[in-house]
């Protein structure tokens, strides 16, 4: 469910070690795949991956194993157009940025298995039909009852995926990993590597890192292992990828900042710990994103 880059990406990865997949999708993008398959550009093969696409969410019927992956603005809505048509045992796994979308589907659909997940892989979308894999592929998932099955579905995929009793942690460490790169790959429309090439561009990162780190020790979160040495390996383990709020940005679409730094800016506030670099990032990607809204209208 909402089969972009990250959507396409696992579900191709998941079509093409022989599981029945339907992609739930934009027009175009669906239109495309209906046509030709699913091309997935990948660091290790380049292929048509036959699966079905749709933009009906009742096309979740019959499944067992939903992919959650709409922007996180569009969590309530796109968690109410499945309801009536989940089967009451279907798992649906949250593949989102932010740290707190699996509680907010809960609360749309309470009864249903939901588990959180943290997914760490670099992607685009090419063009409609056309997934581009600039690296990585691993979840980390919530433990659930209905979720060893699909564990063994993905890894058995090729997508690493281990289970995690502190998904919260996690969540908030790939929320400081997005916080660091992903206002400041959109502001330059650069990728990685050369976003934190900029002059004093990596202080600006060690800055919004060290606010991060203080609303969420503010927060009683237990991050996992060495966030700030993460967020310096992450532009060499993807150097060519750009930001998904960059993309966004790029193709005049609404942003997921209000879940990423800005969330960081709220929860400071409400703490009491000073956020002043995430303020400006976030500030200025939405005044980027109120110039692209003019330039459409």
């Amino acid at each position: 469910m909402g089969a972009g880059a990250v959507g396409g990406y696992f579900g191709g990865m998941l079509a093409r070690a022989g599981h029945t997949v339907t992609l739930i999708a934009r027009p175009e993008h669906v239109q495309a795949v209906q046509r030709d398959g699913l091309r997935l550009q990948t660091l290790a093969f380049d292929e048509r991956v036959p699966l079905a696409a749709s933009t009906d969410p009742a096309a979740v019927q019959g499944a067992s194993l939903v992919l959650f992956c709409v922007k996180s603005a569009d969590t309530e809505s796109a968690g109410m157009s499945l309801r009536p048509h989940l089967a009451s045992d279907a798992l649906v796994l949250c593949l989102q940025n932010g740290v707190d979308n699996a509680d907010r589907l809960r609360a749309v659909l309470p009864g249903q298995p939901v588990a959180a997940a943290v997914v760490y892989v670099a992607t685009e979308m090419a063009g409609p039909g056309h997934v581009r894999h600039h690296g990585r592929g691993d979840l980390v998932l919530e433990p659930s009852p209905s979720g060893a099955a699909a564990v063994q579905a993905l890894i058995a995929a090729g997508v690493p995926t281990v289970l995690s009793d502190n998904v919260r942690g996690a969540l908030w460490a790939k929320l400081v990993l997005n916080c660091a790169y992903n206002a400041i790959s959109a502001i330059a429309q650069l990728p990685y590597g050369r976003t934190v090439a900029g002059e004093g561009v990596q202080g600006v990162m060690r800055d919004v890192v060290a606010e991060c780190l203080a609303v969420a020790q503010a927060e009683g979160v237990q991050l996992p292992g060495d966030v700030a040495a993460a967020v310096a390996r992450l532009a060499d383990s993807m150097p060519t990828q750009s930001s998904s709020t960059a993309q966004d940005l790029a193709r005049g679409r609404r942003t997921e900042i209000d879940h990423l730094n800005g969330l960081i800016v709220r929860r400071g506030q409400a703490l009491g710990v000073p956020t002043p670099a995430n303020r400006v990032l976030w500030a200025l990607v939405k005044l980027l994103e109120s110039k692209a809204a003019t330039g459409r209208a």
